[in-house]
């Protein structure tokens, strides 16, 4: 791993630590290389967490990483398919890769629960938050994946 990818896959554990959702995490973690600043960064990331608000549907930190592949690789003229395809590509390719790390990119498959809606209240983080989920890893894979997808 480079020391730039090194650094940015500890910036989003660091993130992660300190309280932000898995999708914030990842998200915050590369923002600023697209002039977005961590406030904005979070706010956007936000709705991501919990698999996209604790429905426990696709894991936040993977849509942290299709952010960042939004920006990465943009599809803002509606006519230009080859942009899209070309985002739509590296979404497919990533969430194939952290599947293959991981075995799904579904929350409730990575926490292994009942797939139904929770409680929308946040879990509280403490130690047996972060002993019983495998999202700090979660965290750390897509923050690597996606940033070897864009630092090559």
């Amino acid at each position: 791993m480079n020391a730039e990818l090194e650094i940015r896959v500890k910036r989003a554990i660091s993130f992660f630590e300190q309280g932000y959702n898995c999708s914030q995490a990842v998200f915050m973690a590369y923002s600023d290389l697209y002039k977005i600043d961590s406030e904005t960064a979070a706010k956007l990331a936000t709705s991501f967490g919990g698999g996209m608000g604790r429905l426990r549907e696709v894991c936040g930190a993977v849509s942290g990483m299709f952010l960042v592949l939004g920006l990465h690789y943009p599809a803002i003229d509606t006519k230009d398919k080859a942009a899209k395809t070309k985002n739509y590509d590296a979404v497919q390719r990533t969430a194939m890769a952290f599947k293959a790390e991981m075995g799904s990119y579904i929350c409730t498959d990575l926490l292994k629960k009942k797939h139904q809606p929770e409680n929308p209240e946040p879990s509280d983080r403490n130690s047996q938050y972060y002993n019983l989920r495998p999202c700090s890893r979660c965290v750390a894979i897509a923050a690597q994946i996606v940033g070897t997808e864009i630092f090559v």
